[in-house]
């Protein structure tokens, strides 16, 4: 199981302390929520926050777009350092995904794909074979500290198995309400990546990665 702590959380007073504890806490990936106050209700971070943690980390770098524009937010991060892009199936028309995804292929960017729990989980289906990854929210994305929704579960079991039945292991991320209980559950289900924010910065942060490992 790979553990991708979202920096959303983190106390930024104390950002080179917690970045060396995640440094050592067996993390594998760190997670940038960017939101934009359009297509969430919450705005986050640019770039330069994603260039600071280059400086401090050779964690994976993460970068979860909840934005309505993509294709241009992306010109920023993959610049910044991001080593996967993430984008939102419901701020993007199927028209505009083949010249995004040549740009992320083209600069080396892993690419993944995100629905919210309320959007039906069979729009994903004709893009099976096109991405590395695929984040299924279990929350409706904009905040952290929300409660994990139920239906998630049935969402990644589906979603594992037409990727089985397919022949292709694409990763399966679940972003939202993750701590020991519910990452277990996600991971008996099919995931591959679990994203934590207020579990694991709100708690002894190795002990909490251990605990999702």
């Amino acid at each position: 199981m790979i553990v991708a702590p979202s920096v959303l959380s983190m106390d930024y007073s104390r950002m080179r302390e917690q970045t060396a504890e995640l440094n050592a806490s067996g993390a594998e990936w760190l997670h940038f929520d960017v939101m934009d106050a359009h297509f969430v209700p919450n705005l986050t971070f640019g770039p330069d926050i994603l260039k600071g943690f280059n400086k401090l980390t050779d964690l994976f770098k993460d970068v979860h777009l909840m934005v309505d524009d993509p294709t241009e937010v992306s010109r920023y991060f993959v610049p910044a350092g991001a080593q996967m892009i993430t984008f939102h199936i419901e701020a993007v028309t199927a028209e505009k995904i083949p010249a995004l995804l040549r740009y992320l292929e083209e600069n080396g960017v892993k690419k993944g794909l995100a629905i919210k729990p309320k959007t039906p989980l069979e729009e994903l289906k004709p893009y099976l074979h096109d991405f590395d990854m695929f984040l299924i929210m279990s929350v409706e994305p904009g905040f952290g500290g929300q409660k994990f929704d139920p239906n998630a579960e049935e969402r990644i079991r589906t979603l594992r198995r037409w990727c089985d039945e397919e022949g292709i292991h694409p990763w399966i991320q679940v972003d939202g309400g993750i701590n020991a209980e519910t990452g277990k559950i996600c991971r008996e289900a099919g995931a591959d990546v679990l994203v934590a924010g207020s579990y694991v910065f709100r708690n002894d942060i190795g002990k909490a990665v251990k605990s999702l490992v």
